[in-house]
């Protein structure tokens, strides 16, 4: 199958165009849009994409209507709904990035577009496809808590991600991207959904920019953290010791976010001319750094979602509590500990994730044996084989499709996945007004 690819950023290259690479028998990536001339030709002359299949910008690729079966779309946030709108008129299938859209309008034209197409649009809730949520799926179909109750699911950011992508990055600002619920935990929303098995109905939620203020910035502190901030040595959010230091065997995600050369000298240069290198107080970003929802299901069950910066490990925590057991588990780990009521004293069984869980890239956060801070390790890429998953379920459905047979709507359709970010919408309403919505 051939793959046009929207943009190559973090997603589009290290994600899915990635995968393509290590699994030719699927799919091919066989054209290329980019407006970064550099990041366009190194994803071109990884998948020996001709000149003239390497565009400039999406309208030039869909203008071209050249040799491709599939789009995916993985453009900044704010630029997804106007090429899958493209893409759908021509009749192709899209696999797009989320968030779908930052409007409710936008989901509305984009799935009344959908409906008229002979293309299907799939969603990039990768939560749906990782081993972890489907083995945690899988317990409560079995009923193997009883009827579940209520769940208490943690969204860990991890400081320095938080830092990396909310403060200095391209989500710091609502206006040029999203609201961070809607950016960061659309999918968790979405996950909650499919775990309960029921819409949301209503939704109540708390949440502010508390602690990334300039008037938190420490005393000797300067604009950036090459300027020879006096507490670079304490800071966890130094970007020198960070990008320079600990990162420094890696020449991906997240450098590659900073800068395209990832030598020492180019990734000091950034320091000193991107927001990368600002310090995390004196930003203009407005995101919350916190947010706790309540939320409501149809059947009565309840759930609470907490995304927090200030957490050290970059990973998903979650209780789920029913009627004759509970279930704890932690993403990173894979570890699933299922406690059954129904035995004297409670049995706890020990489950792992029914797949090994694999990352397509991980690297190592901290200071190690010269201690400080802990030591992270992170999947940047891979969402715990959620990508891996997502990626050979839509090249498989698409080919299904082009071969003239009946394919199911996939697990993330778009139908069901704009519930996720109305929830999102309500959620942000209720930060900002302080009100209980009712969906």
């Amino acid at each position: 199958m051939r793959l046009l690819v929207l943009g190559a950023g973090g997603r589009g290259a290290h994600a899915y165009a990635q995968w393509c690479l290590e699994h030719p028998e699927a799919a091919r990536v066989v054209a290329v849009a980019e407006p970064d001339a550099e990041r366009r030709d190194r994803l071109g002359d990884a998948h020996a994409i001709p000149a003239a299949q390497r565009f400039a910008d999406w309208p030039q690729a869909l203008s071209a209507r050249g040799p491709w079966d599939a789009v995916i779309v993985a453009t900044p946030d704010r630029d997804h709904v106007d090429p899958t709108l493209r893409a759908l008129e021509l009749g192709h299938h899209v696999l797009l990035e989320k968030p779908i859209a930052p409007t409710a309008e936008e989901l509305h034209r984009l799935t009344a577009a959908a409906r008229d197409s002979p293309g299907t649009v799939t969603v990039a809730h990768v939560l749906r496809y990782t081993p972890f949520f489907r083995t945690l799926r899988r317990l409560l179909d079995e009923g193997r808590i009883g009827e579940l109750q209520g769940i208490s699911h943690i969204e860990n950011i991890a400081y320095w991600h938080f830092a990396h992508s909310y403060v200095r990055g391209n989500w710091h600002r609502a206006d040029q991207s999203n609201p961070m619920l809607l950016a960061k935990a659309c999918h968790d929303i979405d996950i909650l959904r499919w775990l309960v098995g029921e819409p949301c109905t209503a939704v109540a939620s708390f949440g502010e920019r508390r602690h990334f203020r300039a008037e938190h910035a420490p005393k000797g502190s300067t604009e950036r953290c090459v300027d020879g901030c006096a507490v670079a040595d304490t800071c966890p959010y130094n970007a020198e010791r960070l990008y320079v230091d600990q990162l420094a065997a890696v020449n991906g995600p997240p450098v590659t976010v900073v800068t395209n050369d990832t030598s020492v000298a180019g990734r000091r240069h950034a320091l000193r001319v991107t927001d990368y290198g600002r310090c995390v107080y004196r930003m203009d970003n407005d995101v919350v750094d916190h947010q706790t929802a309540a939320l409501r299901f149809g059947n009565g069950v309840t759930a609470s979602l907490v995304v927090s910066a200030f957490t050290a490990w970059n990973t998903r925590t979650i209780t789920l509590m029913g009627s004759h057991g509970q279930i704890t588990a932690d993403m990173r780990t894979g570890r699933i500990n299922l406690t059954s009521f129904v035995e004297t004293p409670p049995s706890v069984e020990a489950h792992q994730a029914d797949e090994t869980l694999q990352a397509d890239e991980t690297f190592q956060v901290g200071a190690g044996d010269q201690g400080g801070v802990n030591d992270v390790t992170e999947a940047f890429t891979g969402h715990g084989g959620g990508d891996a998953g997502l990626m050979k379920d839509f090249t498989e459905r698409v080919r299904r499709a082009l071969a003239g047979e009946d394919v199911e709507a996939a697990p993330s359709s778009l139908e069901e996945s704009v519930e996720s970010h109305f929830v999102a919408f309500a959620a942000e309403r209720s930060r900002l007004n302080h009100t209980l919505e009712e969906l």
